[in-house]
């Protein structure tokens, strides 16, 4: 990483989102546009950053991560304004300062490490990132002299019908020496069609006293692809959907469907596992190797082993362990760890619940605050009754290794299950079993000791 600041300008209003959540704090993949421009950053710069705030500035500041500075923009000024509101909050050391906004969350570290390489091995006063596009509208045109050397930036609302249409555009990205700026920034004024003062009167300004601006030419545009409406969050989060599934595909996993298939960028997905449609996988989630997860999956910052099947399931802060198969229509709630080999079927539901080896909750069911031991037989219909009304808090379940519960059966927490116990059809249990006994009725009465397999005592 590289010894400069940087400053990232995110006190616009965005009134094309109409929203009331500051623009920058709209999801992209799950995570807040700007947290995502701060990503890219820190994998650059190892200087101070700096966030300009302005609509919403409570809301953007608690967000940020630590180490973070901010300032604030009272007034709408201009973007000039903004910077010279963030050269308040940097040190006065000397050095480089890369700029950018917040709303641009597509960017990836080597954008910026390509346009501070230029900007440092040319020795210049202000480098420019800029672009050809096919549409420059809405974007400042970027003027060059007949040699074709930078002359300066004119924003579209400043433009005569030649400036129109060039077709050279400012991406918004900059970088410049702190000295330079400082001494600059105080010359800009709001003769334009706005009133602002604008960030991009800079480098005409540097120009004009002498000092050398750069370029460099961004061939990636969907890199500083800006967002200021809903339609333009959409097409963004498509393009990173897609950046996100061709790099899962390179790494060896199966994606039957992209165009029904989400991942969150962050999300681990192991060789050879198969993502069918339909397909959710949100951040905090790690897939393991030769799963199948889907049609209809959602994952939710959960942990899935390898060879596990999930389909038409929802799975929330989870652990999966190996071989293990869940679905269709099971759920399983934050808490829920499953040992490797568990079976959780049709409509079975698990909260804050550890399964052991080779167990099989297979239908219809709702384990809450449980720990079920290995090799249960979980019949169709149980239910760990574990809120009693008018006590507060919640009550465990404790059902040991190799227990059979028939179907139906209510376990009024708190109350354990002895191993090799096993419990009758449409049983209320609200005492204890011991081990190896059989428990029918109810209430749940101990009658006799259970027979083994070979059908001996």
């Amino acid at each position: 990483m590289v010894r400069s600041a940087a400053v990232v300008l995110a006190a616009g209003l965005g009134k094309r989102m109409r929203s009331s959540l500051p623009k920058v704090l709209h999801p992209l993949g799950g995570r807040p546009m700007l947290l995502r421009v701060l990503d890219a950053l820190r994998a650059v710069v190892a200087g101070p950053v700096v966030v300009v705030v302005g609509h919403g500035a409570d809301q953007v500041e608690r967000v940020l991560p630590p180490g973070v500075r901010t300032a604030r923009q009272v007034q709408p000024l201009g973007t000039g304004d903004a910077l010279r509101c963030a050269l308040q909050v940097l040190p006065e050391a000397s050095g480089s300062v890369l700029v950018a906004y917040g709303d641009i969350p597509l960017v990836r570290p080597d954008t910026f490490r390509a346009l501070l390489a230029a900007h440092q091995e040319g020795g210049f006063a202000a480098t420019l990132a800029v672009a050809v596009v096919d549409d420059p509208t809405g974007l400042g045109r970027v003027l060059r002299d007949a040699r074709g050397q930078f002359r300066r930036v004119v924003e579209e609302a400043d433009c005569t019908p030649e400036e129109r249409a060039v077709r050279e555009v400012n991406t918004g990205l900059c970088c410049f020496e702190l000295r330079a700026l400082r001494q600059t920034l105080p010359q800009l004024r709001p003769n334009n069609a706005q009133g602002e003062y604008y960030l991009t009167d800079v480098f005409g300004l540097l120009q004009a006293s002498g000092l050398r601006v750069g370029t460099v030419r961004l061939e990636e545009v969907r890199d500083v692809m800006g967002v200021n409406s809903r339609r333009e969050l959409a097409a963004a989060e498509a393009e990173l959907r897609r950046r996100t599934l061709e790099r899962l595909m390179d790494l060896g996993v199966t994606v039957l469907d992209p165009a029904t298939t989400y991942v969150a960028p962050e999300v681990e997905v192991g060789p050879d596992t198969v993502l069918l449609p339909f397909t959710v996988l949100e951040a905090g989630t790690a897939v393991g190797r030769e799963c199948t997860v889907g049609p209809g999956a959602h994952v939710r910052g959960s942990r899935i082993g390898d060879r596990v099947r999930v389909w038409w399931s929802v799975v929330e802060e989870s652990e999966v362990g190996d071989d293990c198969r869940i679905g269709p229509y099971a759920h399983l709630r934050p808490g829920t760890r499953l040992a490797r080999r568990v079976v959780v079927g049709n409509f079975a539901e698990l909260k804050n619940t550890t399964v052991g080896e080779d167990t099989r909750v297979q239908h219809v069911s709702y384990l809450g605050d449980a720990t079920v031991g290995r090799g249960v037989n979980v019949g169709a219909g149980t239910v760990t009754c574990n809120f009693k009304y008018g006590v507060p808090g919640k009550h465990p379940t404790v059902i040991e290794d190799g227990a059979f519960i028939g179907s139906d059966t209510m376990l009024n927490a708190p109350v354990r299950v002895g191993a090799g116990a096993v419990t009758g059809a449409g049983s209320v249990v609200t005492k204890d079993i011991p081990p190896g006994m059989v428990a029918v009725g109810v209430p749940a009465r101990v009658i006799r000791r259970a027979r083994r397999e070979d059908g001996t005592p």
